[in-house]
C-alpha cells in the first residue's frame, strides 16, 4: 500500500495506465488519471495524507436479456460497464466503518452492534452494516476502515449503483481484512443480503453477480443458492 503522496506519484507517472485501458478503454485514460487524483486527494484531505491506501472499484451493470428472471429461478445474461464506482481506503485500526461518498453525507458504521437497524432502512449505512454482518455470519474478518468513494454509476439510471456499491464494500472488506480469499460469487450473495434484509429491498441476485464477477456472464438462477455462471468471450 501507499501513502497519498505515493499514490498521487504512481498516478501521474503512468503505473495504473494499463489496468485504466482494460478497464475504460484506451481514449479515457488522462480522464481516469485525474478522476482517482481527485479522489486521492479528498481522502487525504478528509483522513490524513500519511495513510497507507488502496484504490478500488466495482461495475454497474447492463441487463442484456432476462429481466426479472433472477427472482424466478430463470437464466439470465448481463454484463459490467465502464461506469463504476470507485475508492480510495485504508484500515482505521478501530472497529469503525466511515465512507464519505463525494455530494453525501459521512457514513459511519460501529461494528460492535450489527443488528438490523429499522431506522437506517434504505440508506447507505445499513449496506455497509449488513455486509459486515453477513460477513461476521460467514467467519469471514471483519475491520474498521476509512473510505473515499466516488461514482460515475447514476442513482436511479437502471445500471445498479447500489449493487456496485454493495461489491464495492465486500471488496474493501475482503482485501483489507481476509487477503481477498472470498470469491466474487460469495461476495454478490453478500451484497444481495445486505439488500435483502438491512436495506429492506426484495431483489434478485443479477445486479450484484454482474458486478462482482465482471465481464459478459449468463447465469442460470435454477437454484438460487447455487447459481450457475459462464462468461462469454467478447471482443
Amino acid at each position: 500500500m501507499n501513502t497519498v503522496e505515493q499514490m498521487l506519484l504512481k498516478i501521474d507517472a503512468g503505473e495504473y495506465d494499463s489496468a485504466f485501458i482494460r478497464m475504460y478503454g484506451s481514449g479515457s485514460v488522462s480522464k481516469q488519471r485525474e478522476r482517482y487524483k481527485e479522489a486521492v486527494q479528498s481522502f487525504g484531505e478528509l483522513f490524513g495524507r500519511n495513510r497507507h491506501i488502496t484504490l478500488f472499484s466495482a461495475p454497474g451493470r447492463t441487463e442484456i436479456g432476462g429481466n426479472h428472471t433472477d427472482h424466478n429461478h430463470g437464466r439470465v445474461l448481463a454484463a459490467s460497464i465502464n461506469l463504476d464506482v470507485i475508492a480510495v481506503a485504508s484500515p482505521s485500526g478501530n472497529n469503525v466503518i466511515r465512507v464519505q461518498s463525494k455530494g453525501f453525507e459521512l457514513d459511519t458504521v460501529e461494528l460492535d452492534d450489527l443488528s438490523v437497524k429499522d431506522e437506517q432502512k434504505g440508506r447507505s449505512c445499513a449496506l455497509i452494516r449488513g455486509i459486515a454482518d453477513r460477513f461476521t455470519q460467514l467467519k469471514f474478518n471483519i475491520g474498521g476502515f476509512d473510505a473515499y468513494t466516488v461514482s460515475s454509476v447514476l442513482k436511479g439510471s437502471g445500471l445498479s449503483s447500489s449493487a456496485a456499491f454493495e461489491v464495492l464494500i465486500g471488496s474493501m472488506l475482503n482485501h483489507l481484512y481476509n487477503g481477498g480469499r472470498v470469491d466474487a460469487v460469495e461476495i454478490a450473495k453478500i451484497g444481495q443480503y445486505a439488500e435483502n434484509v438491512h436495506f429492506d429491498k426484495p431483489c434478485g441476485l443479477m445486479d450484484q453477480m454482474a458486478s462482482s464477477v465482471g465481464g459478459i456472464i449468463s447465469i442460470d438462477f435454477a437454484d438460487p443458492q447455487k447459481p450457475v455462471i459462464h462468461k462469454v468471450d467478447y471482443d
